[in-house]
């Protein structure tokens, strides 16, 4: 039987790996339905169609930002899942729902309450150490990089990390032609590595004279990922604007 109240998806992306898993765990919520399931070749209006209250993306990052805009232009609250969305990007965003002021919109960079308590206890700890380096490895079929986690957790610590002003991580480095120092985001380096076998995993190396702490998160499956796509559902309403990390949803602080 259905309520009234359920929280009725679309959710766009349903092809993909997570997509399944999230179509599955929608409709195994007792207070979810899923109304719509939309591949690449889908059109939008099928949303409409559903009568969908909610919008779930898991697509791509070249379709996301379309996808974000056609849902809150009808006024449907909308969990993001995919990468890619630059400052630009949430700009534009932003800038629209001002004329939206009741539909909420979570981008999450990762799903996984794990992985979002691992960024946050990075971010606590940076200030204590000189040094501070990410490396995140994921399978080879991930199509960015960085992942869109290692550079929120980049962008929290170097944030922490001036609000103490302290400098960058110390390094002698004055060349390197192959870039092996890897990708910089707001001075912190980023190391990503793409390899059979993995599924989605991260470490924070902080460090000073005589010491190391590491922080590490492993998801070893998409499913790892559904209680905090389900969270996000089931709050986004209750949060009218934009929100980036689905630690705003989460008591942290």
């Amino acid at each position: 039987m259905t309520s009234q109240t359920d929280i009725h998806v679309a959710l766009v992306g349903a092809t993909g790996k997570m997509g399944q898993h999230a179509g599955a765990a929608i409709e195994a919520a007792p207070d979810m339905r899923l109304v719509a399931q939309l591949n690449s070749k889908s059109q939008l209006e099928e949303i409409l169609d559903s009568e969908a209250t909610h919008v779930l993306d898991l697509t791509v990052p070249s379709v996301s930002e379309s996808v974000v805009q056609f849902a809150v232009e009808h006024d449907l609250h909308t969990v993001v899942g995919t990468s890619g969305w630059s400052d630009e990007k949430r700009d534009r965003l932003q800038q629209q729902l001002g004329d939206h002021p009741d539909v909420g919109v979570l981008i999450a960079p990762n799903f996984s309450i794990g992985s979002v308590l691992a960024t946050q206890f990075a971010t606590q700890a940076a200030r204590y150490f000189d040094s501070v380096e990410i490396i995140e490895m994921h399978h080879p079929h991930k199509v960015d990089a960085p992942s869109g986690t290692a550079t929120r957790t980049a962008s929290m610590i170097a944030q922490a990390r001036a609000e103490h002003e302290l400098p960058p991580s110390p390094d002698a480095t004055e060349q390197d032609p192959h870039g092996a120092r890897g990708a910089t985001i707001d001075d912190i380096h980023v190391h990503a590595v793409r390899l059979a076998g993995l599924e989605a995993h991260q470490e924070v190396l902080l460090g000073s004279p005589g010491q190391q702490l590491v922080l590490r998160h492993d998801a070893f499956d998409r499913s790892s990922y559904m209680p905090g796509v389900l969270l996000g559902l089931r709050q986004v309403a209750d949060n009218p604007g934009l929100s980036y990390g689905l630690d705003a949803y989460l008591d942290l602080h």
